[in-house]
């Protein structure tokens, strides 16, 4: 009979465990609320910076891209390391005259929102303003010292550059 009782004194002391605990990690969770939208909104300030940025041809204080971030472009190997892609950005840049734009489409959101993949449109004019290049893209940012910054990007051409 002792033993019955004290089973049934464990198994409910366990039971008692588990539920508050499942409670307290409901409780974390609704505690955090994310806004999509002015997450949306900030990115977008973070693609539309950048884009000045480029088609001023000021390229030196870029904070767009974290330190030990990646981007990924057509038809070439990786470039790691801010460095690496705004050096390759600044020669890019010395030899044309265009113009970017980006639109942000979406935005995923982590759930405590330290990082936001976004999915967005690029477009590319000439001096003319008559587009030479579109496309898509996909960037991964993560929230460093309170600011969102890329690590990963990639895009992909709708256009045939291989006809031009």
């Amino acid at each position: 009979m002792k033993k019955e009782i004290v089973k049934w004194v464990l198994l409910s002391s366990m039971m008692s465990l588990m539920i508050s605990c499942t409670d307290s990690k409901k409780e974390e969770t609704a505690v955090t609320t994310i806004d999509k939208e002015q997450i949306k909104k900030e990115i977008q300030a973070k693609e539309d910076a950048f884009a000045d940025l480029y088609n001023t041809g000021q390229l030196k204080d870029i904070g767009y891209y974290a330190e030990d971030a990646t981007t990924f472009l057509q038809n070439r190997p990786p470039l790691i390391g801010r460095e690496t892609i705004v050096e390759f950005l600044k020669a890019e840049i010395t030899s044309n005259t265009n113009k970017i734009s980006f639109k942000t489409n979406e935005v995923f959101v982590s759930n405590d929102g330290n990082m936001v993949v976004e999915i967005g449109h690029f477009i590319v004019v000439d001096s003319t303003n008559t587009g030479i290049n579109k496309g898509n893209y996909m960037s991964l940012f993560e929230k460093r010292n309170g600011k969102y910054v890329c690590v990963r990007d990639m895009s992909a051409s709708d256009v045939d550059l291989s006809a031009q």
